[in-house]
């Protein structure tokens, strides 16, 4: 026998005993599961209502369509392309304060977080304007457009 043990130093310590696995458990383990993770990342993507977003995928669709137009965040300039890959990592980092395409322009897609710059984006012609202006716009005229009938 260990020397340990025979010596007094250590005392056996029972295992602990654990419910069966079966079906009927899997409910309670499900919820002690969802309470200690929190609410799971595919759970909170669908907490934006279809509709809204939708508006917000045409919303990228539409800046991603500027195509002579430089998207400026934080001084450097990006292409229309590259700037529509940024705001739909921003969308999804930031996607719990995200519920109507209204947030998305607000919260994502309007200014820096780490400046709290305005984005701009600058058309070929020179002019700029503030990219929530731009966004906001395209929302009034996605929201009333005639329904596809």
């Amino acid at each position: 026998m260990n020397s340990k043990l025979e010596s007094g130093r250590f005392s056996a310590v029972a295992a602990p005993q654990f419910p069966s696995l079966t079906l009927g458990n899997l409910p309670k383990l499900f919820a002690l599961l969802v309470a200690l993770l929190g609410t799971p990342s595919f759970a909170r993507a669908w907490s934006v209502p279809a509709a809204e977003k939708q508006k917000i995928e045409a919303l990228l669709e539409q800046a991603s369509s500027l195509k002579d137009a430089q998207f400026i965040r934080n001084g450097s300039s990006y292409s229309a392309d590259k700037a529509v890959i940024f705001l739909r990592r921003k969308w999804q980092a930031n996607d719990s304060a995200v519920k109507t395409a209204g947030d998305f322009i607000d919260k994502v897609a309007s200014f820096s977080g780490t400046s709290g710059k305005p984005y701009l984006i600058r058309f070929k012609d020179g002019k700029e304007i503030m990219s929530r202006d731009f966004f906001l716009a395209e929302l009034k005229k996605i929201e009333h457009a005639p329904a596809p009938g």
